[in-house]
């Protein structure tokens, strides 16, 4: 054990106020404790105020913890909402009483929790926009996670639940790649050291002092828990997305984690709320295969469009993807699997960076009026309720924008710097490129061309009946608001 450590300039331990932030062991642990406890809360809450009237459990779940500790957090930061994540801090202490056996390797599958989000939520989220934004249903998911997690804890070691089942646990591992810290290890301690107690009190079984030469982090959640054991542990400022510049060990979980969640929310969001919105929503494909089937069938309360715009934007991204990485590969003559694993990772900012527009916007629309007013109301706070800071007709929020433009940009540079891991003649990257790239075209394409379409045909006409629109009066009279 190292117990003091002259460290480095970029080292976030460090520094004076986030050192204390990230490091302090008691900070953290009252911090998990509050997050825990608001957690319970909000979740009791909606079960006791199932009503919309009731905006804390909704506010807090999906206006603060998956915009900001999500999205925001991910893209910058890494993991840190895992590591403070009520799920994993009391995982810790149930799995230290538990049975510790070895999760199964059919239940070891990154894929499972992939899946479930893209499949149990987004899916059906399309089909049904509100099913999950109602404070009783939000509160029947956590509470069922919760269960789950439980159960996954009692039954098995090395936070079984946590690297395998949870929904966000593959999107969380992968996408924290684009961020900009780095947990590693000084090497000249390590050198000395003989009983690696970062490794040891690690809840994930995770060594941090192989971090920096597998340059990769695996499963790590930055629970900070490796450095309150070992002063030789580091938390550094490093290069936006710079693991994924050199070799590390790829996990195929994450590479379609880009894919299918960059079909799922970024192309079809696109397609169902941005084009959705204007005055031709009527004249896409997705609109007029809807309008077909509701022609001879009825689709009750499913919301048709939605559902075809999902699935268009899932058959249009993976054909995009699997097929552009198969003629890549073909063209450099290297393997498939090769060539998708090792390329794949460029889609990372697609989502996660592109994201960074849609959450920005929505803070003022929606985002930070929600959080306030959910704390006002669960605390029985004597003070009015907030507005949203702004409009869809306040034209200055489109400044962000430009976080779309800045993901296809950023997604080029790192395929560019992949293609440099692949063995193969120069002149046949250069053929293969816009093969590999061809979803990143496509997503800069869909940036351009929603653009062209607002310009030349304008946005669709208040009052339309159209069920993009409906997501919309859910959030204002659920809040109470009053728009315009």
């Amino acid at each position: 054990m190292v117990d003091f450590i002259k460290r480095d300039k970029n080292d976030i331990y460090g520094m004076p106020i986030l050192g204390f932030l990230f490091k302090n062991e008691k900070f953290l642990l009252v911090l998990k404790i509050a997050i825990l406890l608001l957690f319970l809360y909000a979740t009791i809450f909606g079960f006791l105020n199932p009503t919309n009237e009731n905006v804390f459990t909704t506010g807090l779940f999906w206006g603060l913890f998956w915009p900001f500790f999500m999205v925001l957090s991910l893209s910058t930061l890494g993991r840190v909402f895992c590591g403070i994540c009520p799920h994993g801090f009391i995982g810790k202490y149930i799995t230290k009483i538990g049975l510790k056996k070895k999760i199964p390797k059919s239940l070891a599958n990154p894929f499972i929790g992939l899946l479930l989000v893209f499949i149990g939520w987004w899916f059906v989220y399309y089909m049904f926009p509100g099913i999950y934004k109602t404070p009783m249903a939000t509160a029947i998911v956590f509470t069922v996670l919760t269960i789950l997690a439980i159960v996954f804890y009692l039954l098995y070691d090395e936070m079984a639940y946590c690297k395998s089942v949870c929904p966000i646990s593959a999107l969380t591992r992968a996408f924290s790649k684009v961020g900009f810290t780095w947990l590693g290890t000084y090497k000249s301690a390590c050198n000395e050291c003989k009983i690696f107690e970062c490794a040891t009190a690690c809840p994930y079984a995770l060594k941090p002092f192989t971090f920096d030469k597998k340059n990769s982090m695996g499963d790590c959640t930055l629970c900070m828990d490796c450095s309150s054991a070992c002063e030789a542990v580091s938390f550094k400022v490093k290069k936006p997305s710079f693991s994924l510049f050199n070799k590390f060990k790829a996990q195929k979980s994450e590479v379609w984690a880009f894919i299918l969640i960059t079909a799922a929310i970024s192309i079809t969001m696109g397609f169902h709320h941005s084009l959705g919105r204007s005055a031709i929503v009527e004249e896409f494909i997705w609109t007029r295969t809807a309008r077909f089937f509701e022609s001879f069938m009825s689709f009750g309360p499913i919301d048709s469009i939605g559902l075809f715009a999902f699935l268009y934007s899932v058959a249009i991204v993976l054909f995009l993807s699997v097929v552009g990485m198969f003629v890549a590969s073909k063209i450099m003559n290297v393997t498939y699997e090769k060539t998708m694993y090792t390329l794949g990772f460029a889609f990372a900012p697609l989502f996660i960076v592109g994201g960074l527009s849609h959450m920005g916007e929505f803070f003022f629309y929606h985002y930070a009026s929600n959080t306030v007013n959910a704390f006002i109301q669960a605390f029985y706070l004597d003070v009015a309720y907030m507005e949203p800071l702004a409009t869809r007709r306040d034209s200055w929020v489109h400044v962000f924008r430009v976080f779309n433009h800045i993901a296809y940009i950023w997604a080029f540079i790192i395929m560019i710097k992949r293609f440099k891991l692949i063995d193969s003649k120069p002149i046949l990257k250069v053929f293969a490129f816009p093969f590999a790239s061809a979803l990143i075209i496509f997503y800069m394409g869909l940036n351009f061309y929603t653009g062209y379409v607002f310009k030349t045909y304008g946005a669709m006409k208040r009052g339309h009946n159209h069920a993009n629109h409906s997501t919309l009066n859910i959030v204002i009279d659920r809040n109470n608001y009053k728009i315009g």
